[in-house]
């Protein structure tokens, strides 16, 4: 396996989610870094967070488990019913099938990275904890991402 050049691996910036719920993760950035190893079972992503930007809307995968490790700066890891800062080193885990959302958000005067990795399934599908959407299967296969309010009306 040859070494992964960051500079050349895909990057991306913003997020898919339709508005308004897109507003607190429009500044996350991110680089692939499973892209260029042609990974297919999981992805990895670097992720950078500006002061006040969100990883994303709190959420729980139901066939996919998610790990983060923090690299750089403090975020704080926004769970039900409680609240963890992080710092470099410091890790989390969530089980596919476990309803606790998550998300880290950027409450700092500096920037904060992360490398996520989570499973490739392309049955996952999941909801939003604070917000009246969830997303479908299909996310690997779709040419889009979907989206719905809870009781499956679309959003848009």
């Amino acid at each position: 396996m040859p070494k992964i050049d960051l500079e050349t691996a895909p990057r991306g910036k913003g997020t898919r989610y339709p508005a308004p719920y897109d507003e607190p993760c429009r500044g996350r950035e991110w680089i692939d870094v499973s892209a260029p190893a042609g990974l297919t079972q999981f992805g990895a992503k670097l992720v950078t967070l500006a002061p006040g930007v969100w990883s994303s809307q709190r959420h729980w995968h139901m066939h996919e488990d998610e790990l983060v490790y923090m690299i750089a700066g403090e975020l704080i890891l926004v769970t039900d019913g409680r609240e963890d800062v992080m710092r470099p080193g410091d890790c989390a885990g969530f089980k596919a099938g476990e309803r606790n959302g998550h998300c880290l958000q950027n409450r700092s005067g500096a920037a904060a990275s992360f490398l996520v990795v989570g499973t490739r399934d392309d049955r996952d599908w999941g909801e939003y904890s604070d917000i009246d959407m969830r997303f479908s299967a299909g996310r690997y296969t779709a040419p889009k991402m979907g989206y719905t309010r809870k009781d499956g009306t679309p959003i848009g």
